[in-house]
């Protein structure tokens, strides 16, 4: 019996895994929750899927997302990473990264829980919307608009708010499976 997923899932076994495991469910680790949005970012202008065939490769590349690392690289270190295969090679792209580092350790150097932070644009728990087509999926949406000027207060780039909705779907902040898909969970009443 086929398994009934999202319409925009391809017969590529990494999608399938992706959707199936990981896109739309619930992360609250703010280290994770950063490398996604990351992640996220590299994506503009791209498919996802593009993307999701180099997460090991960025992994590698930024240090498994360590903040901390990331935030010492400098010129030359960008440099190297553009001769990078395993990863796009775009310099607006590979500083953002870095630019996000520095963001995000100033925030949480402050006191602050960055998955808080992120989280509160949801109050706290999955938005389930109940979407029976691809067509009603919003390409943004307030909260990922208020995301967006937040985060670029803090110093991020590469955060747009269709970019913030994108990671709103993929961390389970929203729940955009639709309806007939076998990953979709209504909420218990």
């Amino acid at each position: 019996m086929e398994v009934k997923r999202c319409g925009w899932v391809s017969n590529d076994p990494l999608y399938q895994a992706y959707h199936d495991e990981v896109w739309g469910r619930p992360v609250y680790d703010s280290q994770e929750l950063f490398a996604k949005l990351c992640l996220d970012g590299q994506q503009a202008g791209l498919s996802w899927i593009t993307i999701l065939k180099k997460q090991q490769n960025y992994e590698a590349a930024f240090a498994n997302f360590d903040p901390k690392i990331i935030a010492t690289f400098d010129e030359q270190k960008v440099e190297a990473l553009l001769q990078n295969p395993g990863i796009v090679r775009n310099r607006l792209k590979v500083n953002s990264i870095i630019k996000n580092a520095k963001g995000y350790l100033a925030y949480v150097e402050q006191g602050n829980d960055f998955s808080d932070f992120l989280w509160g644009f949801v109050g706290g728990k999955p938005i389930v919307n109940h979407f029976t087509s691809l067509e009603q999926l919003p390409a943004q949406t307030p909260e990922s608009e208020a995301m967006s000027k937040a985060l670029k207060k803090l110093g991020f780039n590469f955060v747009g708010p269709t970019i913030c909705y994108a990671f709103m779907q993929a961390v389970g902040m929203v729940n955009d499976h639709l309806v007939d898909c076998f990953c979709y969970h209504p909420p218990q009443r």
